[in-house]
């Protein structure tokens, strides 16, 4: 019999309580449920944090057991993938220095340094087959702390500058080992149990990097790898990135002349072509109207904004290495940034005129461009860019309207999502990380307030969800939504959050009932996230085929011969009489290759016009991905569109 005060209660994710002894492990309390889960465990998550499944727990913990289907398990299986393959470069190349190896979203990086000798995708085969090898051997991750002085030491006589800079920067009794088979690495962990968990590995890229991403420094040759507990799941995932690669906006993008970039304007500012800023009007367009029937008032605010404005935001404390450098104008101490955020702006309209109770909620919307400098490594089409247009409001409530104004936020975002036709979603709360809450402002008070409003919200809209700690934002929690696409890929699109800070940061205020003045609450919400991202994602997500009412065109006339041009003509101003967009197309060629141009170029519509459609007023509709749907006349083609062209 154990004495009570050895027992821990475990609280596991489906709201279960278990007793076991103090020091059990998460494979101890796998193999108490099941052998089958014990055998699958590659981790543990308790009380929010992630560790080693055979570490002890020693108190009462919330304790989730961690597989390859979970995003957890799959980023530590990675990082323990990351050591192995710089085991097997260590092994093929004697004296290699290791820098960082961390997991990242689709499998894992290190940067190495060659000391001069080439390698390339040549050289790949021998490392994943030497991986491989190394994994069969089913060697033991083991942790294993280490005072500064030794860790200074080991590396010392290893020979590896990189690794005693990162322990010179590091407290001591905070530094761990971490060692399987013949090799020993500076690492925090966690780690999956031992190397036979890794099945299948393929090394995907290998690109530069400067240490520590400062140019200053010595360029590090970055290797990308990701590996699998199934030869099956990898095949599965090479095939996925194939198709992918159709898919590629940046490929589409280019191909349907959507967007451009320009050296001259500058790396991550794109810019966008007819077809592009036609979609996009229009799905300003359609949120412009949602947002209108929801009692949002649309403002308009400056690209630029004064350093003091951000200051008292906070975001130049949080995110001042982030911006572009400030821009100094004659008068003296006078500096302005390029817009990082909207809300600081939003936050001196609120403050404009005095408010009443009776005035709020007050929901103020901008489709807002700001700036922030990525890293030029970074930038990736438009998913990834330095100037970028949110979709952005801001709510000014009473704390009595903050549960009622989110849900009603999570029931637009919900609408946007099901109009374009992403139903495969799940929404993340985000919350602060316990461990540092140097990372945040505000009280402990508001930000409980804030995150039981979110939680409270999405269980009511009965939305899926799952709970992150330390992805909230630096001002307040908040509900991301996860899309999936067509290809199975996770995407983070909309965004709401709650806020209690900034409206003290600004000292905004309203008069209540009780004549007192009182602090709003602020809520932040942008359906899309960015329009350059959100419209990266539709791209790949639908291959450029876009739903009929975004399409730039969305009829092609084809005429068969010049013979039929002034018909087609006639037609085509017919059409846009009916805000039917599209484009006649006059070229010297024979119809198939018309139609084959069309097909590629996505069109959704051809008409095609000759002899008899002449002569019956008539045209003969082609449906991209259909085929012949007959001939109609003008008035049944466009019943026929309306009935499709609807969001």
């Amino acid at each position: 019999m154990i004495a009570q005060d050895q027992l821990i209660h475990v609280t596991l994710p489906d709201g279960s309580v278990r007793e076991y002894p103090k020091g059990s492990s998460g494979l101890d309390i796998a193999l108490s449920i099941s052998e089958g889960l014990a055998r699958n465990v590659l981790a543990a998550k308790v009380n929010g944090k992630v560790q080693d499944a055979n570490l002890p727990i020693d108190t009462d913990a919330e304790v989730q057991l961690l597989t390859w289907n979970d995003r957890d398990g799959k980023a530590t299986f990675w990082h323990s993938s990351a050591h192995l393959m710089a085991e097997a470069l260590e092994a093929l190349y004697p004296g290699v220095k290791l820098a960082i190896g961390p997991a990242v979203e689709n499998g894992f990086y290190y940067d190495v340094d060659f000391e001069g000798r080439h390698f390339s995708q040549d050289d790949f085969k021998k490392v994943e087959d030497k991986m491989l090898e190394l994994a069969r051997q089913k060697s033991e991750y083991i942790r294993k702390p280490v005072p500064k002085a030794d860790a200074l030491t080991y590396f010392e006589e290893k020979g590896d500058p990189y690794k005693i800079e990162l322990i010179q920067g590091l407290e001591d009794g905070s530094i761990t080992f971490y060692t399987q088979g013949g090799f020993t690495d500076l690492c925090r962990g966690p780690h999956i149990p031992n190397t036979g968990f890794i099945k299948a590995a393929k090394l995907m890229n290998v690109a530069g990097a400067y240490w520590r991403g400062d140019e200053k420094n010595k360029m590090l040759t970055r290797i990308y790898g990701v590996t699998f507990p199934k030869q099956k799941e990898l095949d599965e995932y090479l095939h996925l990135l194939e198709e992918a690669k159709k898919r590629d906006h940046r490929k589409l993008g280019k191909e349907l002349e959507i967007f451009t970039f320009s050296e001259r304007v500058g790396a991550g500012l794109p810019l966008w072509l007819p077809k592009g800023a036609l979609i996009r009007e229009r799905l300003e367009n359609f949120l412009r109207k949602a947002q209108v029937r929801a009692g949002y008032s649309p403002v308009v605010t400056p690209h630029i904004g004064s350093k003091q404005l951000y200051v008292t935001s906070g975001h130049w404390e949080k995110y001042g290495e982030d911006s572009f450098k400030p821009i100094r104008t004659p008068d003296v101490d006078e500096e302005f940034l390029l817009k990082p955020m909207n809300c600081p702006h939003h936050c001196e309209i609120y403050k404009s005129k005095p408010r009443s109770y009776r005035d709020l909620p007050l929901r103020l919307a901008e489709f807002g461009t700001v700036y922030r400098y990525e890293q030029s490594g970074e930038l990736h089409g438009l998913t990834r860019v330095r100037g970028f247009t949110q979709d952005d409001a801001h709510i000014f409530c009473r704390p009595d309207q903050v549960k009622e104004e989110f849900m009603k936020v999570i029931d637009l975002v919900l609408y946007v999502f099901k109009s374009l036709g992403f139903n495969d979603y799940s929404a993340q709360i985000s919350l602060r990380d316990p461990e540092n809450g140097t990372k945040y402002i505000g009280s402990d008070d508001l930000w409980e307030k804030a995150e039981s409003a979110i939680i409270e919200s999405a269980r009511e809209k009965g939305l899926p969800t799952v709970t992150e700690k330390g992805e909230a934002a630096f001002y307040g929690p908040k509900l991301d939504f996860m899309v999936k696409d067509a290809l199975g890929r996770k995407w983070q699109l909309g965004t709401i959050q709650v806020d209690y800070n900034l409206p003290n940061r600004f000292e905004l205020e309203y008069v209540g009932a009780d004549n007192q003045k009182h602090r709003p609450v602020m809520i932040h919400r942008a359906p899309f996230g960015s329009m350059e991202r959100f419209i990266a994602i539709l791209i790949e997500n639908t291959a450029g085929n876009f739903p009929l009412w975004l399409s730039p065109d969305q009829i092609a006339i084809l005429p068969i011969s010049e013979k039929y041009e002034d018909y087609a003509n006639e037609l085509f101003f017919a059409l846009q009489e009916g805000d039917i967009r599209g484009f006649v197309d006059l070229r010297d060629e024979k119809i198939g290759r018309k139609i084959r141009d069309a097909e590629v170029t996505k069109v959704p519509f051809m008409l095609i016009v000759g002899e008899k459609e002449q002569a019956e007023g008539k045209v003969s509709v082609r449906r991209k991905g259909q085929g012949d749907l007959g001939a109609m006349t003008i008035d049944e083609f466009t019943a026929l569109f309306q009935q499709e062209v609807k969001p």
